[in-house]
């Protein structure tokens, strides 16, 4: 048994994190004939997703590997040097501003009905410590809301779907709260909605007394960890450690494995700040997004366009539902580096503002008869 130093990619931070783990004839790394490049400083360069799993099965490192993931998620922990500038700029050829390429985009969804789907956190508001203080601004708020005069607007997020129509406050919009597993149509002002009181749909109900359980658990459990905040999504649970030292990330996650133990039908994944325990149903933003689009009408439609803006890896089962469709385009909110299903990126919430701002001046401008793109 030797140690060998691993660089393990982190496909949502654009991180190569460094760890040492005690290996033998271990298959989790690759063979010699496919070898990729060695990483500097002599480490090998194996992905984040696959040593994850094989630390699971064999176990004893498992809490540390959550923890180092934990580390990963931070954009605090990325410095800027040469090489990450350079990763920068290699990247941005492959995910192009949205904003630089709003023609383009255009031109793509010309003769084709454009849907609407929105992230909250980190896409429409910023990422605050607080997640009970994620409002919105007035100024996004009045282009949201022109927004969903042209198009079906649909807002997607891991919240709880009341708390997210509390944030935005538009009864004309799609809700989907609890990663998808909410769902709710327009309660009023959309010439798209369907019925009396719009689409209604939940994918978990049986998981609610579960949820439940787990949350009053929890939130005994983490009062000894100062900072932690657990925040109950309906169908789906957060624990933010945000706010909690770093040092005390690893004792936290320990906290919600141990309790995970004794509810099989639920499963521990991972946002920006966050860990996640959702029920194990096939169900997720980009189950939710095809949802939506069958509800408008939109199913085996070739004249529609769906694009999907999003922050968090959980959006990225909506960025492959897109690409695997061939129609419409998902748009990365970030300012570093990720490995993303995204065709565009922006860099924060006022980019996102610019750039549906864009969108709905060029409809207007569509509407009264004027070709050109603003």
């Amino acid at each position: 048994m030797t140690n060998q130093n691993v660089v393990v990619a982190d496909s949502n931070s654009g991180l190569n994190l460094a760890i040492t783990v005690h290996v033998t004839n271990s298959s989790i790394f690759t063979t010699a004939a496919q070898k990729p490049p060695a990483a500097p400083g002599g480490y090998i360069s194996i992905s984040r997703k696959k040593l994850l799993k094989n630390l699971e099965i064999n176990g004893g490192a498992r809490i540390n590997a959550w923890v180092d993931s934990m580390r990963a998620s931070s954009p605090t922990h990325i410095k800027s040097t040469p090489s990450v500038n350079e990763d920068q700029s290699s990247w941005i050829v492959h995910h192009p501003s949205a904003l630089e390429m709003f023609e383009q985009i255009i031109d793509a969804s010309k003769g084709k009905q454009i849907v609407m789907f929105l992230d909250y956190d980190g896409t429409l508001s910023p990422i605050v410590d607080d997640p009970d203080k994620a409002f919105m601004s007035k100024q996004m708020r009045a282009t949201v809301r022109k927004l969903a005069r042209f198009f079906p607007t649909a807002i997607v997020s891991g919240r709880c779907r009341d708390k997210v129509y509390n944030f935005v406050r538009l009864a004309e919009l799609y809700y989907a709260g609890s990663h998808g597993m909410d769902i709710k149509g327009p309660a009023k002002g959309s010439k798209y909605k369907k019925g009396g009181d719009g689409v209604v749909f939940q994918a978990a109900s049986e998981f609610l007394p579960m949820i439940d359980e787990v949350y009053e658990e929890l939130v005994e459990k983490t009062k000894t960890t100062p900072g932690a905040k657990e925040e109950n999504n309906k169908f789906c649970l957060s624990v933010h450690y945000r706010c909690v030292d770093e040092k005390k990330w690893s004792g936290l996650a320990q906290v919600v494995k141990s309790v995970l133990k004794e509810y099989p039908k639920l499963r521990l994944t991972q946002g920006r700040k966050v860990l996640e325990i959702r029920p194990t149903i096939k169900w997720d933003k980009g189950k939710a997004l095809e949802f939506l689009l069958e509800s408008l009408g939109f199913a085996n439609c070739t004249d529609v366009f769906p694009v999907y803006i999003g922050d968090d890896r959980t959006d990225e089962d909506a960025f492959k539902v897109l690409r695997e469709r061939g129609q419409g385009f998902g748009i990365l909110v970030s300012k570093i580096p990720k490995d993303t299903s995204a065709s565009y990126s922006l860099q924060e919430p006022t980019q996102v503002m610019d750039f549906l701002r864009r969108l709905v001046e060029w409809k207007r401008l569509a509407f009264q008869g004027r070709s050109r793109v603003v």
